[in-house]
């Protein structure tokens, strides 16, 4: 893993809260994109070499909508940006640890993602992300 690639935060309403960390980071955000297969809408903040990922659900059965029905609007996950996620993959089943995806999916942002269940990392859900090339 080469660094945390951004975190995501789950929200009900995505233009109230990117107002509120406009606010608060002083920036407005650089991307906003849907997911279609995920049932979410994205909104992207940089701030240096960081980044936040707001994500709103679009369908009442995303996994959004599941967790923010579940635990609140917050942190929904970690993303680490990786060299080659299929090799990164490969590496943490041989850890032992469980992934929910079998292969990489198109996310949001020009990524390929997969994600690690929360159960296997002390209830923090971790998104492994590669740049689509």
């Amino acid at each position: 893993m080469r660094k945390v690639e951004h975190i995501g935060i789950a929200v009900k309403n995505l233009k109230t809260s990117n107002i509120i960390y406009e606010k608060l980071l002083g920036i407005a955000p650089y991307k906003q994109e849907e997911v279609e297969t995920e049932g979410v809408m994205t909104s992207f903040f940089q701030v240096g070499p960081n980044k936040i990922e707001l994500l709103e659900s679009t369908k009442e059965n995303s996994p959004i909508a599941k967790f923010i029905e579940k635990k609140g609007e917050g942190i929904h996950h970690i993303a680490f940006e990786v060299e080659n996620i299929l090799e990164e993959m490969e590496r943490l089943k041989k850890e032992g640890f469980i992934l929910l995806n079998e292969k990489p999916k198109k996310g949001a942002d020009n990524k390929w993602v997969a994600f690690i269940h929360p159960k296997e990392t002390n209830g923090v859900l971790i998104e492994l992300c590669e740049d689509i090339k």
